[in-house]
């Protein structure tokens, strides 16, 4: 079979995106889909992304990572679909859609997405590194060296490392720039890399560094590798709601492969 693909990128995050309505995608082929992530024998990309009905909202989002597995929420990966839906005809300016943590709202201008994120209530603060999930879970770090940093052998490390072990989570190395403007290099899982940028990964560490009082300001700027992201937020007593991802997300190319 011909499938026809789009290839997305929201600050370098890239991703193979698919619409899947009419459910002729095999999406218990997590071999071919692996393949088709693979930047020299494939399409190449971060992740791939399947496009669906859903009858609570105007789309479902299904996610794999480059290593062909169903995983948990990409932030960037949100923003992109919203993007593509738009593409497709399927919203207008604004869209509520499905993931794999449930309902996101999102609003599009030209190729700036707001993605709202799921509420955050439990930030786990240890002594040289914290903890939290914002759809995907999250291990951060405050480097100095961040330019220098080999992030895939030590985010390797700690992705494998005790607690996490085999579940794993994203690694992310911090250096704060201003009072609201933060550097951030990120390990991911499912990748086994670094990638250009994470979105759940730059959610994460906005609330962090807001947690632990390196920024008093609501709204952050997260210098990516691929690019730069804003989060913005509401602290509440149980943690932080109205939580919102900015940036763009462009369509990069149109192809056809056989699935």
């Amino acid at each position: 079979m011909r499938m026809t693909f789009y290839k997305y990128q929201g600050t370098g995050n890239d991703f193979i995106i698919v619409d899947n309505r009419l459910s002729q995608i095999d999406k218990n082929n997590t071999k071919r889909i692996a393949e088709l992530c693979d930047r020299r024998f494939g399409i190449g990309a971060d992740g791939f992304i399947l496009l669906e009905n859903d009858t609570s909202s105007d789309f479902k989002m299904v996610y794999y990572n480059a290593d062909g597995n169903e995983s948990t929420m990409c932030g960037n990966g949100g923003r992109c679909i919203v993007a593509f839906a738009k593409f497709l005809g399927l919203i207008a300016t604004k869209t509520e859609f499905l993931a794999i943590d449930g309902l996101h709202n999102a609003s599009i201008e030209g190729d700036v997405v707001h993605l709202q994120m799921q509420n955050v209530s439990s930030i786990e603060v240890y002594d040289k590194h914290l903890y939290l999930d914002t759809g995907s879970p999250h291990h951060i770090e405050v480097v100095d060296d961040l330019e220098t940093l080999d992030v895939k052998t030590i985010g390797a490390q700690i992705r494998y490392g005790k607690p996490y072990n085999e579940n794993g989570s994203n690694v992310n190395f911090v250096k704060q720039l201003s009072y609201n403007w933060f550097a951030v290099r990120t390990y991911e899982r499912g990748v086994e890399d670094e990638t250009l940028s994470c979105g759940t990964g730059v959610t994460a560490v906005a609330l962090a560094m807001h947690n632990i009082s390196k920024t008093s300001q609501n709204e952050v700027v997260l210098q990516t590798q691929g690019g730069e992201l804003k989060v913005r937020f509401k602290e509440n007593t149980n943690g932080y709601e109205d939580i919102w991802l900015i940036g763009p997300a462009v369509q990069v190319y149109k192809g056809e492969i056989e699935w």
